[in-house]
């Protein structure tokens, strides 16, 4: 695993594990009104923290596309899972307390969950899938299912929306990632003109909107507890598809090189669940009744 990855990947995660904390601190008074909508965006662009927020994220998906630009797809979406790291240790240093042992057991899953899955799987570059078709029905998979949890959201509301929407953005940024794979690999063969003249960039865009609204609703109808670990799991499943799926990605597949992924990625999954329920993450309570933008500016910025 080359060292620059590792750098890019590690920094890209704590640039996102940060972001997270800081836009769900504003998202949570929003108004109700704004749930699912991109009101939500234009009403959270009046608070300094959630933009504080923001510009994290998008230096962590630079630093994402930086990494993805030199090592595999199932090699960087495993590192990026480690920005509940962060976040756990932002919120930690906000609330004052221990990690205890369901963070020190969450630590030591999420970190060598990730860890064995690199080792037993040695994730390396091969020749990418050449049949459309593939692409299209690995990316179509992710964002029907998608689209069926937020729907299933929208009907729920309060109860388990949190979780399906995070679920559903998840999915959608490991895709996001595949494609902005994608097109760095044909900006370099064919330069701007041919990126500008493909469709997967203009998917990138509308993805990564996309994903913004259902993550802020998600921040907004639950606590970070809720919404993180679910965001946190789905994102490096679905981009791990991907790039097995149709970029070419090479795991080893050997009966005890697999049983060693799948326990690494369940010891992630489960590093991410204890992480994301532990004491130290907010678990503000959420304003349910619509509150003006002057009160949702001033809630956020305290």
């Amino acid at each position: 695993m080359s060292v620059l990855v590792l750098v890019l990947a590690v920094s890209a995660a704590c640039c996102l594990g940060f972001g997270f904390v800081l836009q769900q601190n504003a998202a949570q008074h929003a108004p109700r009104a704004d749930f699912l909508s991109p009101r939500l965006l234009l009403d959270l662009m009046r608070v300094p923290s959630w933009l504080g927020g923001i510009a994290l994220m998008v230096a962590g998906m630079g630093l994402g596309a930086a990494a993805l630009g030199q090592g595999q797809l199932s090699l960087v979406e495993p590192l990026l899972a480690t920005n509940l790291l962060f976040a756990l240790g932002l919120s930690r240093r906000r609330t004052g307390r221990p990690l205890g042992r369901q963070g020190w057991a969450g630590l030591a899953l999420l970190a060598g969950g990730v860890i064995t899955f690199i080792v037993a799987g040695e994730p390396r570059p091969g020749a990418a899938v050449a049949d459309p078709q593939r692409m299209w029905m690995i990316v179509g998979a992710m964002v029907g299912l998608a689209i069926l949890l937020t729907v299933r959201a929208k009907r729920s509301r309060m109860s388990s929306a949190p979780v399906l929407l995070a679920m559903a953005a998840g999915l959608l940024y490991g895709v996001q990632d595949a494609l902005t794979r994608v097109s760095g690999d044909r900006f370099a063969a064919t330069g701007l003109g041919g990126l500008l003249t493909s469709w997967q960039p203009y998917a990138v865009l509308l993805i990564g909107v996309t994903g913004l609204i259902l993550v802020q609703s998600a921040f907004e109808t639950g606590s970070l507890c809720k919404s993180l670990p679910a965001l946190t799991a789905a994102q490096p499943l679905a981009g791990i598809l991907c790039g097995v799926g149709f970029l070419g990605d090479r795991l080893h597949m050997d009966t005890g090189a697999l049983a060693w992924q799948a326990s690494g990625l369940a010891a992630v999954v489960t590093g991410i669940v204890l992480l994301g329920m532990h004491p130290a993450m907010p678990r503000g309570a959420v304003v349910r009744a619509a509150v003006p933008v002057p009160a949702l500016q001033g809630a956020a910025t305290r």
